[in-house]
């Protein structure tokens, strides 16, 4: 397992950035009142406001406030407030080193993935991938459930994921246990071939992916097969795949069919439909900390995130 971050606390300040596209302004707004009753306060990302085409601001200027924000002591953690893309711009310009020193609550998803798995493999401690606060918490869809997720961070939680949760369905029978990896398909994909790539040896790796029909699905799974990716997992959590319905290609292999072919032979556990990803309600987990999955009784437990 990968170091913990501290807890926050209440009264404790998080930052929220942007590191890859502009937020929604208006849901990042509805956000806030969130953030307040969780006891906390905030402190905007100077690039939060900046729209450089589809990325919120320069590469340089998102890179700042990340460095920032981990390097102000006064900054008890990380929240994003939405995805999109641009993350892996600047990953190769990461002070890594910083960053490990000023160990800290970071949270996000999506275009995050990238940020995360570069995170937990040079500066060695648990990210979150939870619901970020434009994309997801100031949107009126946005679920009690996914409200209590948050809950995590303020005191260590076993977590377990059931069907009293949300779906779960088992796709291989069997237990395993390892560190939980993972995240956004096509980020894991786009990692392939750089120093970022996703280290699954071992481990349980967790993918979800949205907007994505199942020829796209299968061209980012074959690329992680042939990167030996899943040769020596542990376990499979195949998470949300929102309105990944074919639409350009109408004749097409069910998305089902598609996950057969990949990890139909793998023996190993593997559950699928599972709430993590852009979805409703969206189950928050701590990447880097020890799991169990149990894939016979549907159930996902993982060690806490924090300390």
């Amino acid at each position: 397992m990968k170091r913990q971050p501290k807890r926050l606390q209440s009264g404790d300040t998080i930052g929220i950035i942007a590191p890859s596209s502009p937020p929604n302004l208006k849901s990042l707004e509805n956000s806030l009142d969130f953030l307040q009753k969780l006891g906390l306060q905030y402190k905007f990302g100077e690039s939060l406001f900046q729209v450089n085409g589809y990325l919120a601001g320069t590469d340089d200027e998102r890179l700042n406030d990340l460095h920032q924000m981990f390097a102000d002591p006064s900054i008890a953690g990380i929240i994003c407030a939405c995805g999109g893309y641009g993350a892996a711009r600047y990953t190769d310009r990461i002070n890594f080193d910083l960053i490990a020193h000023n160990p800290k609550v970071f949270w996000g998803y999506s275009d995050i993935t990238f940020l995360h798995t570069a995170i937990g493999r040079y500066s060695d401690f648990i990210t979150f991938h939870g619901p970020m606060l434009a994309s997801d918490v100031g949107k009126d869809t946005f679920k009690e459930k996914s409200a209590k997720m948050f809950e995590q961070l303020f005191e260590p939680t076993v977590l377990q994921y059931d069907e009293s949760f949300a779906s779960i369905t088992t796709f291989l029978p069997g237990q395993c246990q390892g560190e939980l990896t993972g995240g956004n398909l096509s980020l894991l994909s786009n990692g392939i071939g750089t120093k970022y790539e996703v280290d699954t040896k071992g481990k349980i790796v967790m993918i979800e992916d949205i907007d994505e029909e199942p020829y796209r699905v299968d061209c980012m799974l074959n690329q992680l097969r042939q990167a030996g990716k899943f040769d020596d997992v542990a376990g499979i959590i195949i998470a949300d795949f929102s309105h990944a319905e074919p639409s350009k290609r109408k004749v097409s292999l069910t998305l089902d069919e598609v996950f057969e072919h990949y990890f139909g032979n793998l023996a190993i556990p593997i559950v699928k439909d599972v709430k993590i990803g852009h979805c409703q309600p969206h189950f928050a987990v701590p990447l880097g900390a020890n799991a169990f999955l149990d894939a016979d009784e549907k159930i996902i437990t993982i060690q806490p995130g924090v300390q």
